[in-house]
């Protein structure tokens, strides 16, 4: 399942991404996105878990905590 991660500090990377869920499952991708010209985050991003179950406790645990000083989305994404 692919999840959106919204108001993301802008210091946060892809690694840091991948390092934060890895506790709530297999994360098989984390990227954050950036803009293209200034290369700085646009504040959110993208994780992908294989397994759904996994998917959907991490968004219930997840969604409305602190991270960075800055209260979090997450939430499925959709296409």
């Amino acid at each position: 399942m692919k999840i959106y991660i919204g108001n993301l500090d802008e210091k946060i990377e892809n690694s840091h991404l991948l390092e934060a869920f890895k506790d709530f499952g297999t994360v098989s991708s984390a990227r954050v996105i950036r803009d293209h010209f200034s290369g700085k985050s646009k504040g959110f991003g993208f994780i992908e878990m294989p397994d759904d179950e996994e998917a959907v406790k991490t968004i219930k645990n997840v969604n409305g905590a602190t991270w960075e000083g800055k209260v979090i989305s997450v939430k499925k994404a959709f296409k």
